[in-house]
């Protein structure tokens, strides 16, 4: 790999598996700078190649810029980089000496915020930016908002283009303030604010000259350094089958495997399991990982398990620990992000994707619907629209062996497709996915005035 600036030696496959591995996503409203972050973070931590800044160069020129623009290292689109927009999720990949990242650099448009949903849905920390020239919008609100249906544990607010408003700490401090409240009282656990120039590259890999009155980290040495947990012995375990592996050959007449990633938690030779929805138990009597017999493996490993017992099983089960079974149940209430452009309505019939199982399902009753300006709940809208977070009910054809959200985010998210085309429609999380949900006003509470 041929760095930007000064040569570097490349981190070894050892270096590399002894470093911990972080997902992040960046969001924010329009122009607030989430490409120029992105593109300041990968080009001062020496993670872009020559050909790539040569490119971006070249169009930057093209345009007239007297200097690299690195929003372009993110906006591959074509409409993109006409635009100066983001449209879709671009997922980057980089590593430093400390750890390894998996960045997801995601749209601020209202209509894209279905995308943040998907890039902030595995992530470990979200970077909400804000432009410190206008402050908390009803965008930040909504990036907050998702943050907290999707139980990122660890939330950033970069308050970026602070060289506009003369590297002001007043600014900075009641943008954050205003922030940290909102957040908080969504539940969100964790939240650091730190003062940015994207485009200057103050306090995004390092430390700013012109904002002296902060001490905190810069963004690049808190990304390394936020603790990111995976304390495999308060998860659940569990293994969504993928594949039933049954070669019937001669060097394994009798070989009959159950393949899939582990979802959470860790299995172990001897354990008793589970099989749900079927409630079937038996005994794991080997692990394969990667060819080779194990005698213990864990999230997200891609393992195959041996039982004890001939079970039929397929695609679509989900294998546990017997002492730690989820319960099965066909009737879900959850909360939900809709992200069709067609509204979600009582009564309409969907697909359920679970894990590896599909079901057919049923809109039962929308209870309520999430004001993002003040967190009410508007209580039975009739529908969501696009972009909308509510609460849903839903029945299924067949039980569902569900977790709730807030104990683990694989088995306790689902997504409903349209069953004409595929289209998905909605991003669900089981139960109380909000840590301190308000109540809902309902229609009987009123004192008979309608207005």
């Amino acid at each position: 790999m041929t760095s930007t600036t000064e040569p570097t030696e490349p981190l070894s496959v050892e270096q590399l598996s002894a470093t911990t591995l972080l997902r992040f996503a960046t969001a924010g409203s329009v122009d607030d700078g989430k490409s120029t972050l992105v593109g300041r973070l990968l080009h001062d931590s020496k993670s872009v190649l020559t050909d790539q800044l040569e490119a971006v160069e070249r169009v930057s020129a093209s345009r007239g810029q007297d200097t690299p623009d690195l929003a372009l290292l993110t906006d591959g689109l074509r409409a993109e980089r006409e635009q100066g927009i983001t449209i879709d999720v671009a997922y980057r990949y980089f590593a430093t000496a400390r750890r390894r990242f998996i960045l997801a650099d995601t749209p601020g448009h209202v209509q894209y915020t279905r995308n943040m949903v998907t890039g902030a849905s595995t992530a470990d920390l979200a970077v909400v930016l804000v432009d410190a020239r206008n402050g908390v919008i009803e965008q930040t609100r909504r990036h907050a908002a998702v943050a907290a249906l999707l139980r990122v544990p660890h939330v950033v607010l970069a308050v970026n283009k602070m060289d506009l408003v003369d590297y002001q700490e007043s600014v900075f401090a009641a943008i954050a303030e205003e922030f940290t409240a909102y957040a908080s009282e969504l539940g969100v656990p964790e939240i650091t604010a730190i003062p940015i120039s994207a485009l200057a590259g103050d306090n995004v890999v390092e430390a700013s000259a012109t904002m002296d009155w902060y001490g905190g980290p810069t963004v690049l040495e808190h990304l390394e350094t936020v603790p990111v947990s995976h304390d495999l012995g308060h998860c659940h375990a569990r293994l969504p089958v993928q594949y039933v592996i049954r070669p019937q050959t001669a060097e394994h007449p009798d070989y009959r495997g159950y393949a899939g990633q582990i979802a959470a938690g860790a299995f172990r030779v001897g354990e008793s399991v589970t099989v749900l929805p079927s409630g079937r138990t038996s005994k794991v009597t080997g692990i394969d990982v990667l060819g080779e017999p194990a005698e213990v493996a864990w999230t997200p490993q891609s393992v195959t398990l041996l039982l004890e017992d001939d079970i039929d099983i397929s695609r679509g089960d989900l294998i546990v620990p017997s002492k730690d079974a989820p319960p099965t149940t066909q009737d879900i209430e959850a909360t939900v992000c809709h992200v069709a452009d067609q509204p979600l309505t009582v009564g309409h019939r969907v697909l359920l994707k679970h894990g590896t199982r599909t079901v057919k399902a049923i809109v039962k009753d929308i209870p309520s619907r999430l004001t993002l300006d003040d967190l009410s709940l508007h209580p039975h809208p009739g529908q969501l629209a696009a972009n909308d977070i509510g609460r849903v009910k839903i029945r299924t054809a067949e039980p569902l062996p569900v977790d709730s959200y807030a104990d683990s985010r694989r088995t306790g998210a689902f997504i409903l497709i349209d069953p004409a085309d595929g289209t998905t429609l909605t991003a669900g999380m089981v139960g109380e996915s909000f840590a301190a949900p308000q109540p809902v006003k309902d229609d009987a509470d009123d004192d008979g005035w309608d207005f």
